[in-house]
């Protein structure tokens, strides 16, 4: 029976189990580690700092200019050149800090100066942007290598860092946002010490005027299609906290939490099968594996997202008196992990088919439209009940735009991958 299977399956199914360890492993260690902190700080505090966390990922994004999606691509077709492309990633990066001190410093002043000091905010966005996005980086080559046993230990490694971390503020005196700051830091470096120390590939670091001005033309619109699409994935949080006020985004941020820990095993499998896009299109060629592939995705979200909801509503306190709080309304957003693992799919499969372009402008279509329908349903709805009810409606419009954008891109171009 192994013999008859096609060639290069044992090889897939071998890899994603290891990069899928990875997620299980993390899935463990984020259960862990949401649970120690989501009742050891405030419902309020909680939700600033989820959503502070989300503004780093978005502004994690500036760092390098996208050169990380050179480097990425050659780990996965041309290891040789990792050194090269490492090099002017690490020259794009430096030259990016100015621009995300300076996006920082706006994005504090427009939504959280009013709810969080300066000091904390910039630490956690010091976190997310410079010290687990570099861990990301290392994580990603290694997936590219196709070591995905490296990128899993990795993974679950910097969760595990949190956790400790989680635990370790329980034991403070004064366990509140600015003492977590600061712990948060340090986790994130200790994280991003061992990946160079110990899985960066040994190659020596190289840069090259004329391939680096080259790939920033590949470089800059995955950037502003990162930008964007971390933007309108995360742009949620942010209106919840400058609308709603701190108590409503620490509930919300609960809630999107727990469908953050279902849609791992989801991740891994769409970042695989991108990863085999780069090399062939014959991965989507057809309308019915399309449709299958979209179902599998949309079947895996929800049927995990139904399970937690039954564990918590059989047994609410399972997790925690502040998540016991917020435990009722993962019952009333069980479409949204589907929806939102689907528009996060269409936007990687442009990548992989190397139309960045085509993924900006779709993003940005996104992103507003999520905004005016978020916006519209805080105005219209006081219960969170009733937000969280109208949230499915939201992701399902947005799933729409996005299958109509996304598949007309693909039928019209076939990009370069590399």
């Amino acid at each position: 029976m192994i013999a008859r299977l096609p060639a290069g399956a044992l090889q897939l199914t071998g890899g994603y189990l290891a990069a899928t360890s990875g997620s299980l492993g993390r899935l463990v260690f984020s259960l862990a580690y949401f649970v120690l902190l989501a009742n050891t700080l405030t419902i309020a505090e909680f939700g600033i700092f989820a959503t502070a966390s989300a503004a780093g990922v978005m502004l994690s994004r500036i760092v390098g200019f996208g050169m990380s999606s050179p480097l990425y691509r050659a780990a996965t077709v041309r290891p040789r050149l990792i050194g090269l492309y490492a090099g002017g990633f690490l020259l794009a990066a430096v030259l990016s800090l100015p621009i995300l001190v300076v996006a920082s410093i706006v994005t504090w002043a427009l939504i959280f100066s009013r709810d969080v000091p300066f000091t904390p905010f910039a630490l956690i966005v010091a976190a997310e942007a410079l010290l687990w996005r570099s861990t990301e980086i290392v994580i990603i080559v290694n997936n590219g290598l196709e070591r995905f046993g490296r990128g899993a230990i990795l993974t679950i490694m910097g969760t595990a860092l949190r956790a400790l971390a989680a635990l370790c503020l329980t034991f403070l005196a004064a366990p509140d946002l600015t003492s977590w700051s600061w712990l948060y830091l340090l986790a994130n470096g200790a994280a991003l010490a061992i990946a160079i120390l110990f899985y960066w590939p040994r190659q020596k670091l190289r840069w090259h005027p004329g391939v680096w001005w080259r790939r920033t033309a590949d470089a800059f619109p995955v950037c502003g299609a990162e930008i964007l699409f971390y933007l309108q994935s995360e742009l949620d949080k942010l209106l919840v906290l400058y609308l709603g006020g701190p108590q409503l985004a620490g509930l919300y941020a609960v809630v999107m939490r727990l469908v953050d820990l279902t849609a791992l095993p989801v991740r891994t499998f769409t970042m695989l099968l991108i990863q085999k896009l780069m090399g062939s299109t014959e991965a989507i060629a057809s309308r019915l594996r399309r449709f299958g592939l979209e179902a599998t995705i949309a079947t895996a979200s929800t049927l995990g997202i139904a399970a937690l909801a039954g564990i918590l509503w059989l047994w609410p306190t399972l997790l925690g008196d502040n998540v016991a709080e917020a435990a009722p309304l993962v019952l009333l957003v069980l479409a949204v992990p589907a929806l939102r693992n689907l528009v996060e799919y269409h936007a990687e499969l442009l990548y992989g088919r190397g139309q960045s372009g085509r993924r900006m402008v779709n993003l940005a279509v996104l992103g507003v439209a999520k905004a005016v329908l978020l916006a519209g349903i805080l105005a219209q709805f006081a219960e969170t009940g009733s937000i969280m009810i109208a949230l499915n409606a939201v992701f399902a419009v947005l799933y729409g735009l996005s299958l109509v954008l996304t598949y007309r891109a693909l039928s019209r171009k076939t990009g370069k991958s590399f």
